[in-house]
C-alpha cells in the first residue's frame, strides 16, 4: 500500500512538473507596422505589443515599415521563416497582403491582423476599428450636427494616399456624402510631421474660402489642425474638423475647440488583444470571431483620453 502512495505521490509531482513546463515555454511572436516610428499613435500600439511581452514572458519582434509595402510584406516572410509562434499585422493597401497571409496559413501560423483590415486576405482574426464605420459616422456627424449641407465642400488631408486606411474611410464618408451632393478632396499629406503642416498651411491659404470642415484621415494630420490653423489665421471652431484622435496633439485641440470630435482606436488595447489571440490560436483555441474598438469623443469626454494618452507616456 505504501508503495502504491509514494507512486502515486511521484505521478503527481511529475504531472506537476511537465505543467509547470508547459507553462514557462516561451513563444516568439512577430508584430509589423505599416506605419510610422515616427507617428505618434504607433508609440501607443508599440507600448501595447510591449506591455503584453512583460506580463506574458514572451518574445515580440516589432518592426515598423512606413507604408512601403515589399519591406512589410518582406518582414512577415522573415517570421514565417523563423518559425514565429504568432503574426500580428496591420495591411499597408488592400491585398497587399494576400499572399503572404497563405503562405502563414500554410505554415500553420497563426496571422492577425491589426489596425486596418482588409477581408481580401486570409486572416486568422481581426482587431481594430471598423474604418468605413468610422468615416461614415464623421460624415455623418458633420451633417447631423448641421455642419455642412447640400453643395458644400470638404477637404480630407491623408498622410498615405491610397492606403487602406484613408481607402476604407473615404468609402464609408462617401456613402453620407454623395447622396447629399456634398464633394470632397483627398490631399496628401506625407508622413513628415513638419512637411504634414506646410502642405496642409499652404492648401487652406489656397483654398480658405472654399473650405466648408475638414476631416482629418490619419492622426498625423488632425493632430497638426492646431498649429496649421494657428499659422493660417483660422481660429478654433471657425472650420469644423473631425477625424483621428488617437494623440494628445488631438486631445488638446479637442479640448480647446480646434476639433469638434475625434475618433479614438483604443492603440495599445488593440495590439494587447492582438497579440492575446495570436497566442490563443497558438495554443490551438479557435479565432472564430473580431474584436471591434473605438470611440468618438467631443470636448466633454476629451480628458479622458487625453489622461490615458499620458499615462502611456514612460
Amino acid at each position: 500500500m505504501l508503495g502504491k502512495l509514494k507512486l502515486l505521490i511521484a505521478g503527481v509531482a511529475l504531472a506537476a512538473s511537465v505543467t509547470v513546463a508547459a507553462a514557462q515555454e516561451k513563444r516568439t511572436f512577430y508584430w509589423v507596422s505599416h506605419g510610422s516610428p515616427a507617428d505618434p499613435v504607433w508609440t501607443y500600439f508599440l507600448q501595447g505589443a510591449q506591455q503584453w511581452a512583460t506580463d506574458t514572458g514572451n518574445t515580440v519582434n516589432t518592426s515598423f515599415h512606413s507604408g512601403d509595402v515589399p519591406s512589410h510584406q518582406e518582414a512577415i516572410r522573415a517570421a514565417i521563416a523563423a518559425g514565429a509562434d504568432g503574426i500580428v499585422t496591420s495591411s499597408p493597401d488592400p491585398g497587399s497582403l494576400v499572399e503572404v497571409a497563405k503562405e502563414a496559413n500554410a505554415a500553420k501560423i497563426p496571422i492577425i491582423n491589426i489596425n486596418t483590415p482588409d477581408p481580401t486576405a486570409s486572416f486568422d482574426a481581426y482587431v481594430g476599428g471598423d474604418l468605413v464605420v468610422y468615416g461614415k459616422n464623421w460624415a455623418q456627424y458633420l451633417v447631423d450636427k448641421g455642419l455642412v449641407k447640400s453643395g458644400d465642400f470638404v477637404w480630407m488631408p491623408v498622410e498615405v494616399p491610397g492606403a487602406t486606411y484613408g481607402v476604407q474611410e473615404e468609402e464609408g464618408i462617401a456613402s453620407v456624402f454623395k447622396p447629399l451632393n456634398i464633394t470632397w478632396e483627398v490631399t496628401d499629406a506625407t508622413l513628415d510631421q513638419a512637411e504634414i503642416i506646410t502642405r496642409m498651411s499652404d492648401y487652406l491659404t489656397a483654398n480658405r474660402t472654399k473650405v466648408k470642415a475638414i476631416i482629418g484621415l490619419g492622426d498625423l494630420v488632425t493632430g497638426s489642425i492646431k498649429r496649421v490653423f494657428d499659422q493660417v489665421g483660422v481660429k478654433p471652431g471657425e472650420i469644423p474638423v473631425v477625424g483621428w484622435g488617437n494623440s494628445l496633439d488631438t486631445t488638446g485641440e479637442v479640448k480647446e475647440g480646434y476639433v469638434n470630435a475625434a475618433q479614438w482606436q483604443d492603440p495599445q488595447a488593440t495590439s494587447y488583444v492582438g497579440l492575446s489571440l495570436a497566442s490563443m490560436a497558438k495554443s490551438g483555441i479557435p479565432t472564430g470571431f473580431n474584436v471591434i474598438v473605438g470611440a468618438l469623443y467631443e470636448k466633454d469626454t476629451a480628458q479622458i483620453y487625453d489622461d490615458v494618452l499620458k499615462g502611456g507616456q514612460k
